[in-house]
């Protein structure tokens, strides 16, 4: 199991990319998810008869 972690020796370039690239991923699904909820609201918005998207 250490020969895994170790990665032949090249776990110092390695583990450091895999958690950059799972940051990325888990920030893009966050975003994403924002964005979605903030289009929706607006769709809701619009639908209720408020097209300027104004709140009161």
């Amino acid at each position: 199991m250490s020969e895994f972690f170790a990665m032949d020796g090249y776990a110092a370039f390695l583990w450091p990319s895999y958690l950059i690239t799972f940051v990325a991923i888990v920030a893009n699904i966050v975003i994403a998810l924002k964005a979605h909820a903030s289009a929706r609201a607006a769709a809701l918005r619009r639908l209720e008869g408020d097209p300027a998207g104004t709140q009161t």
